[in-house]
C-alpha cells in the first residue's frame, strides 16, 4: 500500500461529523440569522441562557460549542459542562453533576457554561430543579438547553432563556459541504450521488456526513446506488409510484410495492412516512389528492408514534387512498 493510500485510508477511519465539525461561529452554515445573534452576545461578553430547539444534525451542539470556543479560547473545555439528559432522566443529575459544577471555583472568566442536550428528555421534576438551580447560580453559570421539541421545555425555563429555533438545513447547504468534504477526502460524487445524499439527509448535515463517509467505504466513487443503499432510503419515484398507483384505484399493487420497500429494501415504517410527507407536493397531485394524503399520513404516523403495527397502518393509509378514487 502506498504512502497516500495509507494517509486516505486513515483519514476515512476518522469520524468525519467530529473531523469537520465548524469550529467557530463563522464556520456554521445555514443558519446566518442564528450566528448573527449569538455573535452580537458573544462580542459583548454578555451571554443569556440560551434554549435551542429544532430537528437533528442542524447546528445546536456545534453552535453552543463554538460559543464557547470563541469566550474561553483554548481553555473552553474547562469551563464547559456538556450532558446528554436523554442518557441521565433523573433529578439527581440537575441536582449533583450541575451543582456541582456550578459551585466550583474558577478564575479568569465572568462565568462557565452548561450545555444540556435533549432537555425536552428531562422530566418534568428535573425540569423544575434546573429552574431553580438556573435561579441560584446565574451569577456565574450560563444554561445552554437544546431540544427537539421547545413545547416539552416547561414555560418557568424558556421564560428564563433567549430561545433561537434551528431551521433544517437548506439543499444548497447541505450540498456545498458534502462536495467540500468529497474533495478533501479525494472522494469522486456522481451528480446523482449527490443528489442521493442531499434527498436523504432532509436537511440533517449530520446525517449526509455520515452517508457519505460510509458510502465511501466501499470505493472512492459515490453515486446514488451506494447512497440509497447505505442510508435504506427509497427513491423519490419508488414513493411517487406507490402513491400514485394507489391514487389510480389499483391496491394490490400499491400494497406490493409497500413490502418491496419494507421487506426487500429494509426501510423503516417511519422513514417511509416521512419521506411521504417529504414529497407530497412533487407528485404533482391535484389539491384535494394532496390535501387527502395528507390527512392520511398524519392519522398513520400519530397511530405508529402510538405503538400500531407499521405495515398494517401503512396499508390501510394506502387503502384509504384506493377507495378515495
Amino acid at each position: 500500500m502506498s504512502e497516500a493510500e495509507s494517509e486516505s485510508r486513515a483519514g476515512r477511519e476518522e469520524v468525519w461529523i467530529e473531523k469537520y465539525r465548524p469550529r467557530t461561529l463563522d464556520d456554521i452554515v445555514g443558519q446566518d440569522t442564528i450566528v448573527e445573534r449569538l455573535r452580537s452576545y458573544v462580542e459583548r461578553n454578555d451571554l443569556p441562557h440560551l434554549l435551542f430547539s429544532g430537528q437533528a444534525g442542524i447546528g445546536k451542539t456545534t453552535s453552543a460549542q463554538a460559543v464557547a470556543r470563541e469566550l474561553y479560547g483554548d481553555d473552553w473545555q474547562e469551563n464547559f459542562l456538556e450532558l446528554n439528559a436523554s442518557d441521565q432522566r433523573g433529578i439527581d443529575v440537575v441536582r449533583d453533576r450541575i451543582k456541582n459544577f456550578a459551585r466550583s471555583s474558577f478564575g479568569g472568566h465572568e462565568y462557565r457554561i452548561i450545555f444540556l442536550d435533549e432537555a425536552d428528555a428531562l422530566t418534568s421534576d428535573a425540569q423544575s430543579a434546573l429552574r431553580r438551580t438556573m435561579e441560584q447560580f446565574s451569577n456565574n453559570v450560563r444554561f445552554i438547553l437544546s431540544c427537539n421539541y421547545s413545547s416539552q421545555i416547561i414555560d418557568p425555563i424558556q421564560s428564563r432563556c433567549a430561545v433561537f429555533r434551528f431551521a433544517p438545513l437548506s439543499d444548497e447547504a447541505v450540498e456545498e459541504e458534502v462536495r467540500l468534504i468529497a474533495e478533501q477526502e479525494g472522494i469522486e460524487l456522481t451528480p446523482e450521488g449527490i443528489d442521493a445524499l442531499v434527498y436523504a439527509a432532509g436537511g440533517d448535515m449530520r446525517k449526509a456526513i455520515n452517508a457519505l463517509q460510509a458510502a465511501a467505504i466501499t470505493g472512492d466513487v459515490v453515486d446514488e446506488e451506494a447512497v440509497y443503499a447505505i442510508t435504506s432510503t427509497a427513491r423519490p419515484e419508488e414513493i411517487k409510484e406507490m402513491v400514485t398507483t394507489a391514487l389510480d384505484g389499483d391496491f394490490t399493487a400499491a400494497r406490493s410495492k409497500l413490502d418491496e420497500l419494507l421487506t426487500e429494501e429494509g426501510i423503516a415504517g417511519g422513514d417511509v412516512i416521512d419521506q411521504l410527507h417529504r414529497s407530497v407536493w412533487e407528485f404533482d397531485l391535484g389539491d384535494e389528492a394532496a390535501v387527502r394524503l395528507l390527512d392520511r399520513i398524519g392519522e398513520a404516523d400519530y397511530r405508529i408514534t402510538e405503538g400500531a403495527n407499521e405495515q398494517i397502518q401503512l396499508e390501510a393509509l394506502l387503502a384509504s387512498l384506493a377507495l378515495d378514487d
